[in-house]
């Protein structure tokens, strides 16, 4: 049997009963499910990141990860509303790249979901200790902080927090989808407020050496790689999230349209909101201060004189940041439901509760991984391995765009991407390049996970897929 046999585009939507997913979603669920998940940690916390290793030019960092994104969610707008099923980037590649191709995209999603929420649930958890602490609550470091930490040994409040998201999504994919509506306008307006009070101290001297540590990926003194791509590389996790949008497909009402104004709607956004932020944060103070702090915008604040708003950030971070953990938990038990609802991983996760709609075992299960991840996780080098699955599974979506618009030409497209043979291969090469700008030891961590996966692959999903049987 051929290692590249596909679904038809026909087969992607058709589910047997007992396995489908129900449709309560409209487009503001999905623009607010979309900011809620690309307005997250990325901005909250790895933009001291990203600019202790490009200084001041992490605002080039921010355009060129952003640029990149803009050309993927063109991509991922015109499949999704082909393709109204769950599975994002998975489904997409088994309808147009072959089963073996689907299933290294899908493991690299569940990298990529799976390492997100064990990151952000890290971040949160950093801004939770640091709110609590600024109210007299000081919290022991061996239950904030994992053993790589000095002292630490279980980073106890981003395992409950995993498991506090689970809960609502196993309560109702359209009850916590309204819950994070209301949580991602707490969020802007933080955000918001931190803009208004940083950006009128901008200093054009914080600016000055602009590029530190130059354009393309380098070793610092530090032994660390430094410089703009590689900052941009790491950055890249501050914009994904609108992916999450395409895994909510086939809950949503009307998938013709809402899907693409969810996916673009959310990236224009983010964009606007990311670029104010970041202004303001690297003109406000030099990069060599916030730069290494595991709560920047508050850090900001505290230092420009307002504790006050300070308070509020961390306030709205510790209230705010789990609409990151829904969107990408969700998206993660959505991934694993269809390649279980294929026959690839044990069926037993594909059933969905005849009370709630939702896949319950599905979403217990990513909980549980995760939540072991977040216990123990250092959050830089986690948001690096989960870019590569991202950057894997934008890259085919990008062929997947241009090979059907080949061997499908006449198929209907609700939505169509403008210059569809210039945005799919400007995403394909955008993120290879930025895959290569990653730290080498992630790259390799990358390979191996894949390898693992293929073994996977091969003992047990091939010989159990369900396509293989018809």
């Amino acid at each position: 049997m051929s290692l590249l046999r596909r679904k038809s585009l026909d087969q992607v939507t058709v589910h047997e009963a007992g396995r489908r997913l129900v449709p309560t979603l409209s487009w503001p669920h999905l623009i607010a499910l979309g900011i809620g998940a690309i307005v997250g940690t990325g901005i909250y916390t790895l933009i001291g990141v990203g600019a202790n290793l490009a200084g001041p030019a992490v605002l080039i960092s921010f355009a060129i990860a952003g640029a990149v994104c803009a050309c993927a969610a063109l991509s991922y707008a015109e499949l999704a509303t082909m393709m109204p099923a769950a599975g994002s980037a998975y489904t997409y590649s088994y309808a147009a790249l072959g089963e073996t191709v689907a299933w290294v995209v899908g493991w690299s999603l569940i990298l990529e979901y799976s390492l997100v929420v064990s990151t952000v649930a890290v971040g949160w958890s950093g801004y939770a200790v640091g709110f609590l602490h600024g109210w007299g609550i000081d919290l022991p470091l061996t239950l904030t902080a994992g053993p790589h930490v000095e002292g630490g040994f279980i980073n106890l409040p981003a395992v409950l927090i995993t498991f506090v998201v689970a809960g609502m999504l196993m309560a109702g994919t359209k009850e916590s989808a309204t819950l994070n509506a209301i949580l991602v306008v707490v969020k802007i307006i933080a955000l918001t407020v931190f803009v208004a009070i940083a950006l009128p101290h901008f200093d054009t001297g914080h600016m000055e050496p602009f590029m530190p540590f130059g354009f393309a990926k380098s070793v610092g003194a530090d032994g660390v790689e430094h410089g703009v791509m590689a900052a941009a590389a790491i950055i890249f996790f501050a914009f994904y999230g609108f992916d999450a949008i395409s895994t909510a497909a086939e809950e949503t009402k009307k998938p013709d349209r809402d899907l693409a104004i969810g996916i673009i709607g959310s990236m224009v956004g983010c964009t606007i909101i990311y670029v104010l932020v970041a202004l303001a944060a690297v003109g406000a103070m030099s990069y060599t201060i916030f730069g290494q702090s595991a709560e920047p915008l508050a850090l900001i604040l505290r230092e420009l004189g307002s504790p006050g708003a300070a308070k509020w950030i961390g306030a709205a971070a510790v209230i705010a940041l789990p609409t990151v953990l829904l969107a990408f938990l969700y998206g993660q038990s959505r991934i694993f439901f269809v390649m279980s609802r294929d026959g690839l991983l044990p069926r037993g996760l594909s059933k969905v509760s005849a009370r709630t709609g939702t896949p319950i075992a599905t979403t217990l299960f990513t909980a549980v991984l995760v939540a072991a991840l977040a216990g123990v996780a250092r959050l830089d080098e986690i948001a690096a391995l989960a870019n590569a699955g991202t950057l894997a599974a934008f890259t085919a979506v990008g062929l997947c765009l241009v090979v059907l618009r080949k061997r499908e030409p006449n198929r209907v497209r609700k939505f169509r991407t403008p210059l569809a043979y210039v945005v799919g291969p400007l995403a394909v090469i955008g993120c290879v390049y930025l895959f290569f700008s990653l730290p080498s030891k992630t790259q390799l961590y990358f390979l191996a996970w894949n390898i693992l996966g293929l073994v996977a692959y091969f003992a047990y999903g091939r010989r159990n897929a369900v396509l293989g049987k018809q």
